[in-house]
């Protein structure tokens, strides 16, 4: 049976692994970290024991046919703490651009300084987004530019996870501007190098055990083998955009950067996910004891259907998400922007919920004696609607165009199942004749006749 929502024995094990670790270690931490805006060292410390920061770990994620590994540790480490989840798996977006765009020599090399080894764990950055230009990474203002043996840097980046203080940081430049997004490059820069300045940790509103930094690059040297890919295969490349139709700029060659953004959307709604179903079972425990009015606030209609609406439209969120990461699994193009749908419905719904948490518990919610507070200030994170909406409403044109999923992706199976598989055209013309027989038939024959025509067999509760 090619559907099925059951887990393997190992995705299972990974889900229960990964909801203690979340409950018994990330949990306990999560307000001290979040009041000090600490980086917890100490519960990555223990993920890198427990073999949840390195780099195979992920990569071994990544290469889930099915696409739900990946999604279902993020979702239970996100449960425990947003804040200290993005610690962890910060390094993780580095690699992935990374693992674009490297040589197996560069990967090999740098992979291993992302995330370093119990009792020496390492930080990496992704270095893309700038003040000026946010979610628009196809207008990188920060310049790279060839002197002899080395590249020079000069920029400025914003909302960098790890930023300045990460040990290997994979930086986005422009090295030729009049060709867009398809004349960037990717960059390792390590911490310490000259011209590497942390010009500010950012105070954040939410995810406040995450270090999330401004920094500048002014002068800032490279050897030439730090470029990701190397100087052949970036030539190559400019080469066949300068050749491009003009027409097609940006839609040439995507960066690695980009392509990193695309997979993590999916991933992205994933920790949305984490947040919200933390938020809803706090909501639906705390209604549950909590007595007015002769009884448990969860039987007044007026808590609990606006809960139970949050409920559906967070399966319903996992279910976006779940499509999305099957599909980039499987090389499935994102023809209907799935991947920003399944980020926006699950960020949304991460907001609502808790919200509604907040909401619930009354003026108790509002204080940080328990953590809706934080659920909700974590969440807000998420919500980049508006540039999910722009990236749905870009393949609106074309929906009469590319048919859904469903009749995009291609058949599998046995060949006989298109003569003999459910629903076939050969199928239902024989049980119409079987059933105009059995009509005709002695009554004992008939028996047999209806447990073929009947409903499918369903076993028994035990």
């Amino acid at each position: 049976m090619s559907f099925s929502l059951a887990l393997t024995p190992a995705r299972h094990d990974l889900v229960e692994r990964t909801h203690a670790f979340a409950r018994d270690v990330v949990r306990p931490a999560a307000d001290r970290h979040d009041r000090e805006q600490e980086l917890p060292w100490e519960v990555i410390e223990l993920a890198a024991r427990e073999g949840f920061y390195n780099p195979l770990f992920y990569r071994d994620l990544i290469g889930d046919p099915t696409g739900l590994s990946l999604p279902l540790f993020m979702e239970e480490l996100f449960w425990g703490c947003a804040g200290i989840g993005l610690s962890i798996v910060m390094p993780a977006l580095a690699l992935s651009a990374m693992a674009q765009a490297a040589t197996p020599e560069q990967l090999l090399r740098w992979a291993p300084e992302c995330f370093g080894a119990p009792g020496a764990v390492k930080l990496a950055a992704l270095a893309i987004s700038e003040p000026e230009g946010g979610s628009d990474l196809r207008n990188l203002r920060t310049t790279a530019r060839r002197d002899g043996a080395e590249w020079v840097l000069d920029g400025h980046k914003i909302w960098i996870g790890n930023g300045g203080i990460a040990n290997v940081h994979v930086v986005g430049a422009t090295v030729d501007p009049a060709l867009g997004h398809a004349g960037q490059a990717l960059f390792v820069v390590p911490k310490g190098t000259p011209g590497l300045t942390l010009v500010r940790k950012l105070d954040k509103l939410g995810c406040r055990a995450s270090h999330t930094a401004e920094i500048r690059f002014d002068g800032c040297r490279v050897p030439a083998d730090q470029l990701l890919g190397g100087a052949d295969r970036l030539e190559r490349r400019l080469a066949r955009a300068r050749t491009a139709d003009p027409s097609s700029n940006g839609r040439g060659p995507g960066s690695a950067a980009l392509g990193a953004f695309e997979q993590t959307r999916p991933m992205v709604a994933a920790q949305a996910l984490g947040i919200g179903r933390a938020a809803l079972e706090f909501a639906c425990d705390w209604a549950a004891r909590r007595e007015a009015f002769g009884g448990p606030i969860l039987d007044k209609q007026g808590v609990s259907f606006p809960l139970a609406d949050l409920a559906a439209e967070l399966d319903a969120a996992r279910l976006l998400t779940w499509r999305a990461s099957w599909m980039a699994a499987q090389n499935v193009p994102y023809h209907h922007a799935e991947g920003s749908m399944a980020k926006l419905k699950a960020s949304e719904v991460a907001v609502q919920i808790a919200e509604r948490a907040v909401q619930v518990a009354g003026g108790w919610g509002y204080v940080r004696d328990h953590p809706v507070e934080k659920w909700y200030r974590d969440a807000k994170l998420y919500t980049t609607s508006e540039i999910q909406r722009l990236m749905i409403g870009r393949t609106l044109g074309d929906a009469a165009v590319e048919a859904p999923l469903h009749r995009r992706t291609r058949a599998e199976g046995a060949a006989i199942g298109l003569s003999l598989g459910r629903g076939t055209r050969r199928r239902s013309l024989a049980a119409g004749a079987a059933m105009r027989a059995a009509q005709r038939s002695p009554p004992r024959l008939l028996r047999p006749a209806m447990r073929f025509l009947g409903p499918p067999h369903k076993p028994r509760d035990s």
